[in-house]
């Protein structure tokens, strides 16, 4: 379980491909604090470490989590954002967020606001009914807030902050994000289906 509030970035050093699963090697800063086993968010992914050596640390994505993910079009020289797992007793400052993404993304503008910068999304029509205006969104493993929704579209808007200490500040139009919907609204649509 994660929040959304991005902890550091991460770079793809090397990557490797065996059958259908992809490896990959991550150069980060918190490396000392990992250990194997563990599970991280990588831009909303969660992937287990496997291997750590030095300042940097091995995932595995298999071809289920590539084809649903961004992950399949990362190269070397990526900059991913990266989450430690939330622990019981921390504060939740953004919202719940499992690093199970729902769906890819693309980035249909982006517009620079004296300061501030504003993203449009536009996703799967089938995803429609899990994202409400004001309501939570993790856009590439970070916690936002959505609006000016429509049936498969919404916009976010980005803090100086959070554009200079993710990879919001990579993204341009045309771009694959990794969405994840907020969990509650999922729980509750599926009640309401059931009940149909």
């Amino acid at each position: 379980m994660f929040t959304g509030i991005v902890e550091t970035q991460g770079i793809i050093k090397k990557i490797i491909e065996k059958g259908t699963n992809k490896t990959f090697w991550i150069k980060s800063p918190i490396c000392s604090k990992l250990k194997p086993d563990q599970s991280v968010a990588h831009d909303g992914v969660c992937l287990t470490i496997e291997e750590i050596k030095g300042s940097r640390y091995r995932v595995t994505a298999i071809a289920e989590t590539l084809s649903k993910t961004s992950m399949g079009e990362w190269q070397k020289g990526s900059t991913v954002n990266l989450e430690r797992c939330l622990k019981v007793n921390d504060r939740l400052d953004g919202h719940f967020v499992q690093g199970h993404v729902d769906t890819i993304a693309i980035c249909t503008d982006k517009v620079e606001k004296d300061g501030s910068w504003e993203f449009s999304f536009q996703f799967p029509l089938k995803f429609g009914e899990l994202i409400i205006e004001k309501g939570s969104v993790a856009v590439n493993g970070i916690s936002l807030t959505a609006f000016n929704v429509s049936a498969n579209t919404f916009n976010v808007a980005i803090i100086p902050y959070t554009f200079e200490k993710t990879n919001m500040n990579t993204v341009n139009v045309g771009q694959k994000v990794n969405i994840e919907f907020d969990m509650l609204g999922k729980y509750i649509n599926r009640k309401l289906s059931l009940n149909k």
